[in-house]
């Protein structure tokens, strides 16, 4: 009977971008980095930071505020860049913090509303709810379009 309650919940990393908890399957989460320098490329989308080295590899960042169309803001001791799969692409991800890993049942989730279900939110897969607390649940790979997944590519 074990099983049958692991395979219902699932693990999602806490991102926290203005004052708002997103979730992300952990296993699409390689590592969590500290802001480091970013290299601006000339042309590309507002929400494209630019790239960075991480260790040898060279990665594109998103801005996760500029892309969802929050008030961009300078980043604190607090941010973090999340390197994570978009499809088949890794790319870094700023965001105002990480705050945790959670247990979500499959139960506590449910679809986006169709109130929230637009064009600029088809990146939502669900809503987290957690006690007092809701978790917007991200579908990473569709984060950005066909063009931008394209622009990734080279």
């Amino acid at each position: 009977m074990q099983t049958a309650a692991v395979a219902s919940e699932e693990q999602v990393v806490v991102l926290e971008l203005a004052g708002e908890a997103y979730g992300v399957e952990i296993g699409r989460v390689q590592e969590i980095i500290r802001m480091q320098p970013i290299t601006r490329v000339p042309n590309g989308p507002a929400f494209f930071e630019g790239v960075t080295n991480l260790r040898g590899r060279v990665i594109p960042v998103l801005d996760l505020r500029k892309r969802f169309g929050l008030e961009a803001t300078p980043p604190t001791r607090r941010s973090r860049i999340v390197v994570a799969e978009l499809g088949e692409h890794t790319v870094g991800l700023v965001v105002d913090a990480v705050s945790e890993v959670l247990r979500v049942s499959a139960d506590a989730v449910e679809p986006p509303s169709a109130l929230v279900t637009t064009a600029d939110s088809a990146y939502l897969r669900g809503v987290a709810k957690l006690d007092e607390r809701l978790v917007l649940l991200l579908d990473l790979a569709r984060i950005l379009g066909p063009a931008e997944h394209a622009a990734l590519a080279g």
